[in-house]
């Protein structure tokens, strides 16, 4: 009787944690996540006590905790940069529009003289919100219907923006006192900083509309291609006009947040390079500036990444001058390390290594 023998091939554990990490590190998130917990340890180590939180009087308390809250801006302004950065634009009039739309809120709350009351508070909010919303759709409308280059639309009012901010001021910085607007940047809930919860609860809509939805798919193919997709008959126009406008929204809703706590408008220096972060936020994050597929995660990530440099400058003593330079060293580093490049030349020099050479043949 004749049997067949099977021959099992077993693969050392060694090789199989090589394929784990390769597999991993082909991964978008993988990179940033790494340099965010690589900073965080950092920080840990200079700092006993960096990573502990405590409660006191039912709040939420600790440098991670401020972490989160500090986050919570760069957030808000990444989501709707990414969205747009999807569909091959860009929106430079962010930081401007942080600005306007503080200045509109603080404004109207200083003018009404009953800022101690929730109403005025609310009225306030909405009305920093609709312009900035307004200013969306003036973007989308420059970008969709007249065909104006993203980069040169949304400069526009990158430049004007805050000259616009200074007229709403009148040139001055506008503080009110007002609680219940404070409480939108300083407030607390359920123990969690009211920014953490804002930022929460948008990027969970604003996942669940991309995500749960054929919206993102869309996105992602009006990015990739354009014409294709509108021949295809996606309404490429309408959806590019929708996340302009829902840019502008977030970026509003970002400023209000940011300028609470002080509950002070200045034109001058709110939301300033602030559209720079949040490219980087949305670069950390894996999402690449041509526009297609896109991560919304990775922004949370990439502004906890940008949170913690910021803290880690002051943790490390560090000049405050070199927060720049500290941010783009980071940046060079988890985009090198998740080049695409990079890693299909590693693997061919790593499989060059592993083929044995041919026999060289001598002629007698």
């Amino acid at each position: 009787m004749t049997g067949t023998v099977a021959t099992e091939t077993t693969t050392s554990p060694s090789a199989r944690l090589r394929e784990t990490f390769t597999r991993l590190s082909r991964h978008g998130l993988f990179w940033p996540v790494v340099a965010l917990v690589v900073l965080l340890l950092a920080c840990g180590i200079v700092s006993p006590g960096f990573l502990d939180v405590t409660v006191r009087d039912g709040h939420l308390f600790g440098q991670v905790v401020d972490i989160l809250r500090q986050s919570a801006t760069p957030l808000l302004l990444a989501i709707g940069m990414c969205l747009v950065i999807a569909t091959g634009g860009i929106d430079l009039s962010v930081g401007a529009v942080m600005a306007i739309s503080l200045a509109v809120s603080l404004t109207y709350i200083a003018e009404s003289g009953s800022g101690t009351t929730v109403a005025t508070a609310l009225t306030g909010l909405a009305l920093g919100l609709v312009v900035a919303l307004a200013i969306g759709l003036f973007n989308g409308f420059l970008v969709t219907v007249l065909g104006i280059q993203p980069f040169i639309a949304t400069l526009i009012l990158m430049i004007a923006g805050r000259g616009i901010a200074m007229l709403i001021t009148k040139g001055q910085i506008t503080t009110v006192t007002s609680p219940p607007f404070k409480a939108i940047g300083a407030g607390y809930l359920f123990g969690i900083p009211m920014p953490v919860i804002i930022a929460g609860g948008v990027f969970t809509l604003v996942a669940l509309l991309v995500r749960g939805t054929a919206l993102g798919m869309l996105l992602e193919s009006i990015g990739i291609n354009r014409e294709a997709s509108r021949l295809a008959g996606v309404k490429s126009r309408n959806i590019t006009w929708f996340v302009y406008a829902l840019c502008g929204l977030l970026a509003g809703l970002a400023g209000i947040v940011y300028g609470a706590p002080t509950m002070a408008a200045d034109a001058n220096n709110v939301g300033l390079m602030k559209e720079l972060d949040a490219i980087m936020v949305v670069v950390l994050g894996g999402t690449k500036l041509e526009g297609g597929k896109f991560s919304l995660a990775g922004c949370v990530v990439g502004a906890l990444i940008l949170s913690t440099l910021e803290r880690a400058v002051v943790i490390f003593h560090l000049p405050t001058q070199v927060t720049p330079l500290f941010k783009a060293l980071i940046l060079i580093v988890v985009c090198i390390a998740g080049s695409d490049r990079l890693r299909a030349r590693a693997g061919l020099v790593r499989r060059a290594r592993r083929t044995p050479a041919a026999p060289v043949e001598v002629a007698a």
